[in-house]
């Protein structure tokens, strides 16, 4: 089955005539409403007081049918199993030999609905050449080839991945990851990378989902980012500009608000009108004066103006005028030769 025929695959059709082999009508309902076939999945509970039988009882049924199921698909006994098995484990080959379910169900299906996504898992579920990853604290629905790894040997292999991230200590490519991994398939790398709630991405470089630089989550972060990329000054202008721009998920935000938070994040220092740079970067906060009279300290000595220019426009970007303005005219420094100065307080 080609790419193209799974995009029209009849997932509905096939899911009801799976259903339809189920004989009793109460075991129909318990897996249509846990696994979401036609609406939201429901719990135990809401099953239970629906169908006037207790939790555990909906419990036993669900996993009494379900294993039938699976029995009688790996038999050949279910409908379209054995076509939908090919389509998927070729899909999800092709996709790394491990695929989040959002992403295999947007390769067979048009809208790709949260009940499209549940159909496929469903489907998935009944293959025997698939491992189903459920979803939970640490990982997203997922699914893998079984001819490669199983379900528990997939979470080892991510385990090992989140490891290998965090001893390398700050975002990275996926070939550097996969290479750092002893990976050979960086596109398999990726594949089980994008099953774990503890990792994300951002502009093509990986890292744990607590770092900024691959998952913002204020406006703070973005702008972070935004410099960290452009790795120099920019204008808050510029820097809005940047963040709608972006592959962010939320860029609606203000050039105001964006410059209101420039302002309070000690992260970012104004080095010039409207313009900040990254503490990080070596800058600090201060005035034109502050600048001055640290470059004078550290020196140790009197510096001709010219170097003293120099010096300043290293941490900050303003007109070399204001320099010798703020040189000439402040009570703190002193000239003590020609065109050079020294602080007053060291006379």
């Amino acid at each position: 089955m080609t790419d193209t025929a799974t995009k029209t695959l009849p997932v509905e059709k096939i899911v009801n005539d799976i259903l339809a082999t189920i004989d009793r009508e109460r075991e129909r309902e318990i897996i249509s409403r846990r696994y979401g076939l036609f609406d939201r999945k429901e719990t135990l509970e809401q099953i239970g007081e629906l169908l006037g039988i207790t939790r555990e009882r909906v419990r036993q049924l669900e996993k009494a049918v379900v294993a039938r199921l699976k029995a009688q698909a790996a038999a050949g006994e279910l409908p379209h199993v054995s076509e939908v098995q090919t389509a998927l484990v070729a899909a999800v080959n092709e996709m790394g030999k491990v695929a989040r379910i959002q992403d295999l169900s947007a390769k067979f299906t048009k809208e790709n609905t949260k009940i499209d996504q549940a159909r496929v898992a469903f489907l998935a579920q009944l293959s025997p050449e698939l491992a189903v990853i459920e979803d939970n604290d640490h990982f997203h629905h997922a699914v893998g080839v079984t001819a490669h790894h199983d379900e528990n040997k997939i979470k080892e292999l991510v385990s090992e991945l989140i490891d290998t991230i965090k001893e390398h200590g700050e975002p990275a490519d996926i070939k550097t990851i996969a290479q750092k991994a002893g990976h050979t398939d960086p596109e398999h790398t990726k594949a089980l990378a994008s099953t774990s709630k503890h990792l994300a991405t951002l502009n093509n470089r990986w890292g744990l989902i607590k770092w900024p630089m691959v998952n913002p989550k204020n406006i703070r972060d973005k702008i972070y980012v935004i410099l960290k990329e452009h790795g120099k000054h920019m204008h808050f202008n510029e820097i809005s500009e940047a963040i709608k721009d972006s592959d962010f998920k939320r860029k609606d935000v203000t050039t105001q608000a964006i410059h209101n938070e420039l302002i309070k994040d000690k992260r970012f220092v104004l080095i010039g009108r409207g313009i900040y740079a990254l503490k990080e970067w070596g800058y600090n906060k201060g005035t034109v004066a502050d600048i001055i009279s640290d470059v004078l300290k550290k020196a140790g000595e009197p510096l001709h103006r010219d170097e003293i220019v120099k010096r300043v426009l290293k941490s900050r970007y303003v007109k070399e005028t204001t320099i010798l303005l703020n040189l000439q005219g402040k009570d703190q420094f002193k000239r003590v030769a020609k065109a050079t100065y020294t602080l007053a307080e060291a006379e």
